[in-house]
């Protein structure tokens, strides 16, 4: 379907009616997305819609520059019900957006990782409106449920206070799930993990830009292998799968058709989708 922007792309999302058995996924560029159920409730998932990196971090112009403008600006946001960060980088958690939108939609909750807290502190988020979740136990909230579990971006992290550093999601939006990977490569009991969740999900969005020498020496976390993320989404049972983390920043990306690439190369015909900034996909089940 044609994408769109601005206060277009907030009344389509406002307005669809999903039907039961059915999700709508609107793309927002990195790991950012829209997620509405037959619930009707509106999610949004490690939002990044400024040039957050550039203007909190001296020397990373030019470095770190977008590779594409924002489809919402934040203030924009007025409809949104529940918003999830993964974890702390500036890339899921982006004071910038997070601030004008919580301003607008004041209805909205925020369910971040509690190594998050110092950034909702930035955006003016009170503690009111903030859920840290627990780990592998339900959460249960009008219209979702949600699960958290650890994830590793090279290691699994924990704080006697501040909990898991590092976390995916899954979210219930109605009668149709969506598993969000965050930041992670595959660790012992990743899967494990994933295969407690008490119901399977139909859609993953993962984090597939892989991860190289030549990244890692410039102190850049890298994330799954193409081919890594392939065999996860067959081992799992997924229906679907979402590249993520491999469009924001170019000089961090591998090539767009590296996911299709690797599941023929694993003989695995894995139903795979790439969603551009501002694209609704609808999932039908």
């Amino acid at each position: 379907m044609a994408t769109r922007s601005g206060t277009n792309l907030i009344k389509q999302i406002s307005n669809l009616k999903v039907a039961p058995g059915c999700l709508a996924i609107w793309g927002l560029g990195q790991m950012g997305v829209v997620l509405k159920g037959s619930s009707q409730k509106i999610v949004y998932v490690d939002p990044i819609l400024t040039d957050v990196v550039t203007r909190r971090i001296p020397g990373t112009a030019g470095h770190f520059d977008r590779d594409f403008e924002a489809p919402l600006q934040p203030h924009e946001i007025s409809n949104a019900d529940y918003v999830f960060c993964t974890h702390e980088h500036l890339d899921h958690t982006d004071p910038l957006t997070l601030g004008p939108l919580a301003v607008s939609s004041p209805q909205a909750l925020f369910i971040t990782s509690g190594w998050a807290s110092d950034l909702l502190d930035d955006a003016g988020i009170p503690a009111k409106r903030r859920i840290v979740p627990p780990t592998e136990q339900g959460l249960e909230l009008p219209g979702i449920s949600a699960w958290a579990i650890p994830a590793a971006h090279y290691q699994v992290e924990t704080d006697p206070v501040k909990g898991q550093r590092w976390l995916s999601f899954q979210i219930a939006c109605g009668d149709t799930s969506f598993f969000h990977s965050g930041d992670t490569l595959l660790y012992p009991g990743y899967l494990e993990a994933i295969r407690r969740l008490p119901n399977k999900a139909d859609v993953a969005m993962l984090s597939a830009n892989g991860r190289d020498a030549m990244r890692e020496a410039e102190g850049v976390m890298g994330n799954m292998l193409p081919e890594e993320a392939v065999a996860l989404c067959s081992d799992a049972g997924w229906d679907m799968l979402l590249g993520g983390h491999n469009d924001l920043f170019i000089w961090n990306t591998l090539p767009a058709g590296s996911l299709l690439d690797a599941a023929r190369g694993l003989k695995n015909y894995q139903k795979i989708h790439i969603l551009q900034p501002g694209e609704l996909y609808y999932y039908v089940r």
